[in-house]
Formats: structure tokens, sequence, C-alpha cells
């Protein structure tokens, strides 16, 4: 009895050593690589609203602000290229668009050449009035949320009115601009300092009867004073019509959508 006792014993031991053995066995395993063939996995997929490609009107509430409605350029590959945030740049027209008549706007400035341009583009339109930096302020927002688009990456530029514009929205909140282009425009000298860092192109003709050269001049020399990041381009002739071969020109595009915040 004691022997069969102490055989069973023995079984016990050898079967627990075995199992041991076993367990420490299945824990020195590898990981299973997955990724054996060493390749970068695909960049991340956005999720985002699809876009109607090309130009369409867009409304919007700015709780009672004189802008109701405004224009959106969507380039043909957005909906497309999934992991990209496209920069925007936001237009603003002048006094001859002003109205409720939103199509009006489709042929000025930057709206009649932006096909084609790798970027979405918004062109609010003013009622009435002048153009607000309050009722801006609701439209950039919409923006950042509708849109699949890179905050870095947010340009401003206007002519005439919309130069104006431009100075006093980007002077107010340049925090949400990487670049600025006004053209023909002017604004207030004192609040130059705030845009002492802020990427700046400024355009304006020698001869123009409606708005003083001498306008965007002063700004320019005011930036420069300060160190501001200002260039300046002042065409002979032209007259008041300083955007057309501006928004024409190839370079000016190339210097601002490589600006970044």
């Amino acid at each position: 009895m004691k022997k069969r006792a102490i055989k069973i014993l023995s079984h016990v031991f050898v079967l627990s050593m075995l199992a041991l053995f076993s367990c420490s066995k299945s824990e020195s395993v590898d990981p299973v690589n997955t990724n054996p063939t060493g390749t970068t996995p695909p960049p991340k997929q956005d999720t985002f609203a699809q876009q109607t490609p090309g130009i369409t009107v867009r409304q919007i509430d700015t709780k009672g602000g004189n802008i109701s409605n405004y224009l959106l350029y969507i380039p043909d590959t957005y909906n497309s290229e999934k992991s990209y945030k496209w920069p925007v740049v936001i237009f603003l027209h002048g006094v001859g668009e002003m109205g409720s008549d939103i199509n009006v706007v489709r042929g000025s400035g930057l709206v009649r050449v932006v096909k084609g341009k790798p970027c979405v583009m918004i062109a609010p339109q003013c009622l009435s009035g002048w153009w607000n930096p309050q009722y801006f302020d609701l439209v950039y927002k919409e923006v950042l949320a509708k849109y699949h688009v890179d905050p870095s990456r947010v340009y401003l530029t206007g002519l005439s009115m919309g130069g104006y514009g431009t100075w006093d929205w980007s002077s107010a909140h340049p925090e949400k601009f990487a670049a600025i282009i006004p053209i023909c425009g002017g604004g207030d000298v004192n609040r130059m300092p705030a845009l002492k860092t802020m990427p700046t192109w400024v355009f304006h003709a020698a001869d123009d009867p409606t708005v003083n050269v001498e306008n965007s001049r002063t700004l320019v020399k005011a930036l420069k004073a300060i160190g501001g990041n200002v260039q300046y381009t002042e065409y002979a002739t032209g007259g008041h019509d300083a955007w057309t071969r501006t928004y024409a020109n190839a370079d000016v595009y190339t210097w601002l959508l490589k600006q970044h915040k």
C-alpha cells in the first residue's frame, strides 16, 4: 500500500513538472509580427462630409448680421483626398458686389479665377453697410467646423472695400490667419503692431482714383518700421483695378499657400 502511494505521488510530481515546463515555454514565444514586410502603414483617413466640386452657394446665419450667404469653391479631388486637409482662402469683395444677389460675386476678383486652384475658397457677400469682423468670425467658425480644411493654413484676401476688410479683420484677430493679401485698401495704422509677424503682401496701383495709394503706402511703411513681415507691389498704372493682374499671377499663390501659422 505504501509503495502504491509513493508511485502515485511520483506520477503527480512528473505531471506537475511537465505542466510547468509547458507554461514557461508558451510564455517565451515571440509575439506575432503584424507587419512582416516592414512597410509603412497607409495614412489614417479622416471622416468628413462630401461636398460638391466647383462653386456653390451656401447660406449662413450670422445672428442678424449683414452676411447671409457665401460662395464655396471645392477642388475636384476634395472628396477623394481622404487624409489631406485643404488650405482655405477667404475672399472679400468690393462695394460693387454688395447686395442680396450672390451671383454678382461670381464675377469678382479671386472667384473668377479660382477654378483649378489647390485650395478651398470662401467668398461671403456683404448685404449692406460695411464689412464687420464680428460677422466674419461666425463665417470663420463655420468654415473650420464644416469643411475638411487645415486651421494652420487659413488665408485672407480682398479688394477695395474687401481690402479694408482684410486689414481690419486680420489686425483684430491675427491668430486666425497664416497670411493676408490686401489689395487697394486701407486701414488703421495704429493697429499695425498686431500684424508684425503676419506674412503680408500688399498690392495697389499708383494712379488709383478711388482709394488713394497712400493708404497702402502708409500701412506698409508702418509695418516695415517695426520689422514686419511685409512685401509691397505697386503698379504704375491700372487705376482702381489692382486685383485682376494680382489674382492672375501664379507667384501670388505659390507664396500664399506655403505660409503656415
